[in-house]
Parts: structure tokens; C-alpha cells; sequence
């Protein structure tokens, strides 16, 4: 066998594997990776993409909850599976897009480690106010924070370093308000104070607004979304309101270790598309105060680049410290 022949059968050989990773794929049940605990937005959303991929690839796929630790647990061992499309991390925002900056020393880095796939949702956040307070507007409330600078209170549905919370620094920052946070573990317990009247303002997710808007109860103040979102048509964004590009969301997107086959990488990015896509599946996640979002890989890179990028100036910029 002269040398020729022998490098043309080693580069078969090498290639080989790829070939049949991309063709046999999937040939086993296919783990998708929740760095959640059961019943929130990301885990609802892992279970119907779940259920159709099951039913796309005549295949088990499954939900894997991994949550605690601010999800870093889960995110690292997303990090040290292989590479092979059997595990797929449903990164949601805490933490891809918000933990590099919050945390000095992760055990992942969410660009390095992972392959972008495709992005799935967005959960937009707003302004709510309670409906016998004297903000009716934005504007209001700006003008409130300026003639008492210190004096104005506002809550976040989720402690220091969520979404909920940057959301508050991000508009603090943008507008050069002097406004005080008021922390809370969560969401139920922020909206209820926020109808008892305990307190006037609230960033929270529009998840968890929504049924209580319409419903009377609270009053809507302003979305941070870059255009007005479906579900509220009338309610005015922030951007609009004079702080252009302003957007503060939580997210869930696809993602896979560094390394899988590229074929595989763009069959889970086509195929999750094309269930977000379809109306049943779109139409739950709007009434749930979502936006569907199945952006390809290369601008679900991009996002991801952005968001790490914006949230993590800001937690430096405001001294923001994990709790």
C-alpha cells in the first residue's frame, strides 16, 4: 500500500464517525437538560418541545431537571456530556446570559462550552403599578423620582441578580433615577403585596401579570420589550417612552456541548423551529406571556453575545453582588 492510499483510508476512517453521527442520528433517547426545578416557563416549554421532537424523530426525547445552585450545577454538566446530540441544555437567561457576570469563577463558560442551537422564547418583563397609586405613566413615575429623589419604591418579583431585579438597575441606570429596590423570593409573593397596596410599583415578568391586568387589579405601566407585545397592544414599551433599545427579557433557547456534529446541531435548530412555529404551540406560549423566538444558531449566537455582554456591564457598573 503505497502512502497515498494509506492517508486516503485514514481520512475515511476519521470521517467516518461524523458520517454516521449526522445519518443514524438519533438512535437512542435524547436528554434535554433543565437547569430549573419542575413547573416554571423553562420547564413547561422542555416539555412540549419534548413532546414533539418525540414525535418528529420516532424517538425518546425527555426532561431532565437539574436545578439549585443557581444553575450551575446543571450548566456544568451540560458542559461535560459528550458531544454526540443526546444532550440538549435549555439555557434560560440566569444562566447563560446573566451568571458570567454575577459569578467571578464558574466551572462553564456558556460561549467556550456550548454550540448555540436555537433560540425558543422570550419572557418579556414590565412596570406594573397598583391601581389606587398615583402613576398612571412612566412619566409619572419619573417625575415622581426626580422631585423625591430616594423617595420612590419600587419591587422586583425575584431576589438580587434576577432578571426581574437588572430590570429595575437597567431602568435606574438609563433614566439616572434615584429609586429604591424592594426585593422579594418571587413572584406570587410581590403581586400580592403590590394589589394589598404594601407597595406601588413592580417589575415583574409579564407571565405573571398578565391574568391580573386583565383581571383589573393591577395597572399597567409600560413593557420592556423593543416593540409592543401581542398580548398588550395598548400598553407602551419603554423604548417608545424615550430610552431607545431598552429591553430587559428573560429567556430559554437551545444550546449543546462544544463539538456536536453540525448536522445535528442545524436538524434540532429546524425541527424545534418548526414546533414553535406551528399555531397550538405559539398560542400557548402567548398566553402565557411569551414570545416565541426560534431564531437561527448565528443570530441566537449573536443574542446570547449581547445579552452577557449588556447585563454583565451592568452588575459591574452597580456593584451588583450574588446573594
Amino acid at each position: 500500500m503505497d502512502k497515498r492510499t494509506c492517508l486516503a483510508l485514514l481520512a475515511a476512517f476519521a470521517f467516518a464517525p461524523a458520517v454516521h453521527a449526522q445519518t443514524d442520528w438519533p438512535s437512542k433517547p435524547v436528554r434535554i437538560l433543565v437547569p430549573t426545578p419542575p413547573g416554571n416557563a423553562l420547564d413547561i416549554s422542555a416539555r412540549i418541545l419534548a413532546d414533539g421532537l418525540t414525535q418528529q424523530w420516532k424517538q425518546s426525547v425527555f426532561v431532565e431537571n437539574k436545578g439549585g445552585g443557581a444553575g450551575i450545577p446543571a450548566m456544568a454538566a451540560g458542559k461535560a456530556a459528550a458531544p454526540d446530540g443526546y444532550t440538549i441544555i435549555f439555557g434560560p437567561s440566569s444562566t447563560v446570559g446573566i451568571n458570567p457576570g454575577l459569578f467571578p469563577k464558574l466551572p462553564y463558560d456558556p460561549v467556550k462550552d456550548f454550540d448555540p442551537v436555537t433560540g425558543v422564547y422570550l419572557g418579556p418583563i414590565m412596570l406594573v403599578a397598583n391601581n389606587k397609586s398615583p402613576y398612571r405613566s412612566l412619566e409619572d413615575v419619573v417625575a415622581a423620582a426626580r422631585s423625591k429623589p430616594g423617595q420612590v419604591s419600587v419591587a422586583h418579583g425575584g431576589p438580587i441578580g434576577t432578571t426581574q431585579h437588572l430590570s429595575l438597575e437597567l431602568f435606574r441606570h438609563r433614566a439616572g433615577l434615584d429609586l429604591v429596590g424592594v426585593p422579594y423570593q418571587g413572584s406570587a409573593p410581590a403581586m400580592q403585596d403590590l394589589i394589598g397596596g404594601q407597595v406601588e410599583l413592580l417589575f415583574d415578568s409579564v407571565a405573571s401579570a398578565l391574568p391580573h391586568i386583565a383581571a383589573g387589579t393591577v395597572r399597567p405601566i409600560a413593557v420592556a420589550t423593543r416593540e409592543r407585545m401581542p398580548q398588550l397592544p395598548n400598553v407602551p414599551t419603554i423604548a417608545e417612552l424615550g430610552y431607545p433599545d431598552f429591553e430587559a427579557v428573560s429567556w430559554g433557547g437551545l444550546m449543546v456541548p462544544k463539538g456536536t456534529p453540525p448536522a445535528v446541531v442545524e436538524r434540532i435548530g429546524a425541527d424545534v423551529a418548526r414546533i414553535v412555529n406551528t399555531p397550538q404551540v405559539r398560542d400557548q406560549m402567548l398566553a402565557r406571556g411569551l414570545l416565541p423566538d426560534p431564531r437561527s444558531a448565528k443570530d441566537w449566537s449573536a443574542f446570547i453575545d449581547a445579552e452577557i455582554k449588556k447585563w454583565g456591564g451592568l452588575i459591574q457598573a452597580a456593584h451588583i453582588k450574588p446573594q
